[in-house]
């Protein structure tokens, strides 16, 4: 099991910055600086405000409450991979902290942290509403109840239809921007669908699904341009969103806390496999899994020990 991780991003109402954005983060960044040190190349760098809320367990991530990053996303909360550990020794929640947030293709981390400021307790104002109402998670080998969802195409399906074959499910927005996230776990999912197609006699029963738990922007037609970008089979692979009840749901048995906060969402990261009698095999926490551990899962035998 990997560490767990949030996002929480501000919505835009702006539908064309929607794609402009996902088209940035999928067809590569221009170089936004020279002569910064520790920055790749090719990356896109930006120069943030925040407050820290949390230093997670392993020493190598911070979660901060920045200001907007203007030309890229809006004031937001998340949390950050540090390439130095040595940063975050003498901070503490609630520091002021500058620091340099770099983005390429697939990746994004912060460095040059420094702290600016005391304590900078949280007005009320400030506070993430309440989660969602809680669902107790599948544990493995509990069966997943039948959900009907809406797919790209417009067509409504259900879990039931996928009994017979493997079924792989992780939840995204289709406006997150930043590359570590909601676009890594739709790239993981294209190279496991394309692992699987490329094997000599593979199984075909096994179908991905990516729920987007923005029902109102999420509509089919947007999720059939954004599964566009990622080359997706509709045989096998399937971008789907529903009721805001249903949703919660699903994601709550699926170990995924989504929340509002203000007008953005909170979220960790969370990849499901059902084996093909719709019971739970095994949760992938973050981001960190690879695409040929999913392949593995998804080809496993039934009656194999799950994971």
């Amino acid at each position: 099991m990997v560490k767990k991780m949030t996002c929480r991003r501000a919505l835009s109402s702006n539908s064309l910055g929607l794609f402009s954005g996902l088209a940035l983060a999928l067809l590569g960044w221009s170089c936004g600086k020279t002569g910064d040190q520790g920055a790749a190349a090719n990356a896109r760098i930006f120069r943030v405000n925040g407050v820290v809320e949390e230093l997670p367990p392993g020493g190598r991530t911070v979660v901060i409450k920045h200001e907007a990053v203007p030309n890229y996303m809006a004031a937001m909360t998340m949390e950050f991979k540090v390439r130095d550990a040595n940063q975050l020794r003498d901070l503490a929640p609630g520091d002021r902290v500058s620091f340099r947030m770099v983005v390429t293709k697939d990746a994004g981390w912060i460095e040059d942290l420094t702290r600016t400021g005391e304590e900078a307790p949280l007005g009320s104002g400030d506070r993430a509403s309440a989660p969602q109402v809680y669902v107790p998670p599948l544990s493995v080998g509990e069966q997943m109840p039948d959900f009907t969802l809406t797919n790209e195409l417009g067509q409504a399906i259900t879990l039931s239809q996928f009994r017979g074959q493997a079924l792989a499910l992780t939840f995204f927005f289709t406006r997150c921007p930043f590359p570590e996230y909601c676009p890594r776990m739709s790239r993981q999912f294209e190279a496991t669908a394309r692992r699987l197609e490329s094997l000599t006699n593979g199984p075909a029963n096994w179908h991905l699904l990516s729920v987007s738990f923005d029902p109102e922007n999420d509509t089919p037609e947007v999720l059939k341009r954004y599964a566009g970008f990622y080359h997706y089979n509709p045989e096998h692979w399937s971008f789907v969103s529903g009721s805001p009840s249903d949703i919660a749901r699903l994601a709550g048995l699926c170990d995924l806390t989504v929340r509002k906060e203000g007008a953005s969402f909170s979220h960790n990261l969370r990849t499901v496999v059902l084996d093909t009698n719709a019971r739970l095999r095994t949760v992938l926490i973050g981001n960190d899994w690879s695409p040929e551990e999913l392949a593995a899962q998804l080809i496993a035998p039934d009656g194999g020990k799950p994971r």
